[in-house]
This record gives structure tokens, C-alpha cells and sequence, in this order.
């Protein structure tokens, strides 16, 4: 397979990255070395999510993403058919020129995906594949196969919300992927796993129940060989209290994983998106601020069009420049953050669950059933399903509910607290609202018709949406 079969966009990017982001090669190889040569350089690494079914247009989006004004790595986003599996469907759908909301790695062949990354992916341009995968051993085999090393997910982070997969085969399935990833370090590769724990279900879920599970996952890579692992954590609702549950994060690892390459990357929001052009702009600068703030070594910025549809090419690329702008515009690590115990309710956490057993995949399992970790909201059946969570007026995720988590001593006695059907409608609106409010300089949704509105638990209206 070679470029011109592909009708590939545009040559090898020969010149490397755009003059902005500057010359990052030569020093060390693989997707983390990448991040840390940035981070010598006081630059910020910024990642899209884009994933396109055709080779042509993946290898575009690509090129454009390494051509941006910023320091970047490339990402290969795997389409739904894929991500659960149904490899059938997906070779169907490319046969019949049906277009794909995601690359099928698997259904492609191995030389279809070594000729998008020609002359594209080096040193100097990592590039991850991401899928939410419970059962992702062909994905692995595939990037593996195409010359990748680079990719994301956990055996909790990528079952729970997004399967019903039980948890027992998750982690099982996680084994042989780590341990499959891990044996390129043999070809003289370092190969990288990113944890998805701190995003678990994109919103509502408190940061002390995030890191925890961030770390465990990690924990849980390095236990199957991976050496190179990077920790996620999700924008949440303050910027105090995620300021404050990235230190934790950051602490945390470096206490329980000590001889490991590791850096963190910001998730921008993963709830309800703003959708207003101007609210979506200013809630991905304040993630780009807090990623630099807390001195977080990557971010995955999200779009304009992210309330509305898939993004094109130029709104990622827009989206990667605007957060690269704004954070060459900030002091790195600046001034102290608060401690309001979310150091102390994760460090509980994952005390209680490496007290279970010293295989960490054991002890994942064990804990979900003994429910000393539940994820609010979360409804797989391997989640206890007894915690809830709530925003309090400041603006902070609070927990109402914490079930069996062994974290009462950290919450205190305020709990519990009722959460109402209202209480979570509104709760799930509570970002997108404050950023077009503040966009639009008057209340969120009065620009809609009024059959795309839906009642506040305040008594306010919202847009309502199907994201």
C-alpha cells in the first residue's frame, strides 16, 4: 500500500511541526519521552480526539494536526462498530462506502493504516489510538501490527460506562493487552498506556473517586509491564476543586509510582458541552489554564462543535491552537492550591483496595463487589450503585451518597443528601448553562424554541440535547 493508493492528502510532513510548537526531536523516543521533551521546553502538548472512517481523510486530519500552530501529538479515534467489537459490521459498512464516526483500525488492513502514518508519525509527531474498549485485544493487535505504541483505556474506565461487559473479563482482557503492548519494549520501543479513570462517566463523579481510580488503573498497567504510563483526569465543575484533585493526582503517583515515566494529561469538560460558539471557547481555555496551572503535561481540547456534531478538521485544529495560545499566555505551576480532602478520600480509596489483594486485578474486582468503589450513576451491573453525587451551591462536586466507600471519615457528617430527579437534570446542565449564560450575557436557552427547553432544578431553563 503506498500514499498515492491512498489518494492521501499532502506529503510527508518532512518539515516537522509548525514553527510555533518548534523542533521537539532528537531526544529520546516514544509517545512519553515526547511529552517530557515538551515539558523541558515549557510547552503544553495538546491532542484532538478526531477519528475518521476513511484512510484518506484520517491521514488529513493527521497532517493538519501536526501542522498546527502548537506542540501536538496525533490521535487515531476508533469508530463505535469497532470499539464493541463488531469487526462484521464495520468491513460491511466500509464496502458499501457507508461513512464511519471512528477509524476501524481492525477492519482496515495492516498496510491501509501503515500508509495513513507514512512520513506522518515519528519522534517527533506521536500519534494514540483511543477506542473505549472493554474487549480490545484485536485494537491492540491491530496498532501493534501497524507500527503503533501508543494508546488509552483501563479495565474499569472502559467496562463500566461504556459496556456490560462483566468487570472479572474486562480486567482479564486488560491483562493480555498491557502484557501484548508491553513486549515492544523488547524492539526497542517504549511503549505508552494512558489510564481513563479520571473521566469516569464524564461528569458527577467526585475528583477523589477520579484520581483514585486513575492511579489504581495505573497501578494496574505497571503491574502487567508497561513502564510509560500517563494519568487522566477530567475538567469537573470548579477549577478550586480540580486545581486541588490534580495535585492529588500528581502526589498520589508519584508516591505509589515511583519507577515509572508518567505525566498527567486534562480531559477539556466531558459533559453537556456549552453551545454557544463563545461558551465553548472559554470552557476550553479555562481547561487549557488549569492544565498549565497545575503543571499538567498534555490536554484533549475539544471544539466549537462539540454540542452539535462531529468536528471537521479546521474546527480541531482551531481548538488546538486557541488552547496552545492560551497556555504559552500562562505562568506554569502557579501558586498553591486548597486542600479540601481529596488527597486524603483517594489515598482511602486505593489503601482500601490494595488491601484486598495484591494482584490489582483481583483487587479491582473485589472492590466493586464489596462497593468500596461505586461510581455514581454508573448502572453496570458490577457497580454497586449506591452512591450519588450532587454540585453544591459554590459550584463543587459533593458527595450525597457514599454507600460502602471507605470514606466517611474524610466526607464528614453532612451527608446524606436526597438527590432528586430535578436536582440531577439540573446538575448535568449545571457547566454547559454557566458557560453560554456568561457567553451570551443573559439566561441560557432563551435564544431556543421552546420545545428545546427543558425545566432547571432551579427553577431556570436549559437547552436539551442528546449528547
Amino acid at each position: 500500500m503506498t500514499l498515492d493508493t491512498l489518494g492521501a492528502g499532502g506529503p510527508p510532513c518532512a518539515t516537522g511541526p509548525a514553527a510555533g510548537a518548534g523542533d521537539l526531536s532528537g531526544i529520546g523516543r516514544g509517545f512519553g519521552a515526547f511529552v517530557a521533551r515538551a515539558k523541558a521546553a515549557g510547552r503544553l502538548v495538546v491532542q484532538p480526539r478526531m477519528g475518521m472512517g476513511s484512510p484518506r481523510l484520517m491521514r488529513e486530519g493527521l497532517l493538519a494536526t501536526r501542522r498546527a500552530d502548537a506542540t501536538t501529538v496525533g490521535t487515531i479515534t476508533i469508530d463505535s462498530y469497532t470499539r464493541v467489537g463488531n469487526h462484521a459490521a464495520a468491513r460491511r459498512a466500509l464496502a458499501d462506502g457507508i461513512d464511519l464516526n471512528g477509524y476501524p483500525i481492525v477492519g482496515h488492513d495492516t498496510a491501509v493504516t501503515r500508509a495513513v502514518l507514512h512520513g506522518v508519525q515519528d519522534d517527533s509527531f506521536p500519534v494514540q489510538v483511543r477506542h473505549g474498549s472493554a474487549t480490545p485485544q484485536q485494537i491492540f493487535a491491530a496498532l501493534v501490527a501497524a507500527g503503533l505504541d501508543a494508546t488509552e483505556g483501563g479495565p474499569v474506565s472502559y467496562c463500566l460506562p461504556y459496556s456490560r461487559t462483566p468487570l472479572r473479563e474486562s480486567v482479564a482482557n486488560w491483562v493480555q493487552c498491557c502484557e501484548l503492548l508491553a513486549t515492544l519494549a523488547q524492539t526497542g520501543a517504549e511503549p505508552h498506556l494512558e489510564t481513563f479513570g479520571g473521566c469516569m462517566m464524564g461528569q458527577l463523579c467526585p475528583p477523589g473517586l477520579l484520581v483514585a481510580i486513575s492511579v489504581l488503573e495505573a497501578m494496574f498497567f505497571r503491574q502487567h509491564g508497561v513502564r510509560s504510563i500517563s494519568l487522566s483526569y477530567a475538567q469537573q465543575t470548579d477549577p478550586e476543586q480540580d486545581a486541588e484533585a490534580v495535585r492529588a493526582l500528581q502526589r498520589l503517583a508519584a508516591e505509589l509510582l515511583p519507577d515509572t515515566d508518567r505525566h498527567v494529561v486534562i480531559y477539556t469538560y466531558m459533559g453537556l458541552y456549552p453551545r454557544t460558539p463563545a461558551g465553548a471557547r472559554d470552557l476550553l481555555v479555562a481547561a487549557a489554564r488549569l492544565a498549565v496551572r497545575c503543571g499538567a503535561e498534555r490536554l484533549i481540547v475539544k471544539t466549537e462543535a462539540e454540542a452539535h456534531r462531529i468536528p471537521t478538521i479546521a474546527e480541531n485544529v482551531a481548538a488546538l491552537e486557541l488552547a496552545a495560545a492560551t497556555a504559552a499566555g500562562e505562568p506554569r505551576g502557579g501558586g498553591p492550591v486548597g486542600d479540601t480532602g481529596v488527597y486524603a478520600e483517594a489515598r482511602a480509596l486505593v489503601q482500601a483496595v490494595l488491601e484486598l489483594d495484591a494482584d490489582l486485578g483481583r483487587a479491582l474486582v473485589r472492590a466493586f463487589d464489596r462497593g468500596y468503589l461505586d461510581v455514581p450513576y454508573c448502572l453496570h451491573p458490577d457497580n454497586a450503585g449506591r452512591s450519588r453525587s450532587y454540585i453544591d451551591s459554590a459550584g463543587r462536586l459533593r458527595w450525597a451518597e457514599i454507600g460502602a466507600m471507605p470514606i466517611g471519615h474524610v466526607v464528614g457528617a453532612s451527608r446524606p443528601r436526597r438527590v432528586t430527579a430535578a436536582d440531577l437534570l439540573g446538575a448535568l446542565s449545571h457547566v454547559e448553562s454557566k458557560y453560554d449564560r456568561a457567553a451570551l450575557g443573559r439566561p441560557a436557552a432563551a435564544h431556543l424554541p421552546a420545545h428545546d427547553r427543558v425545566r432547571c432544578a432551579d427553577g431556570g431553563e436549559m437547552a436539551e440535547h442528546d449528547d
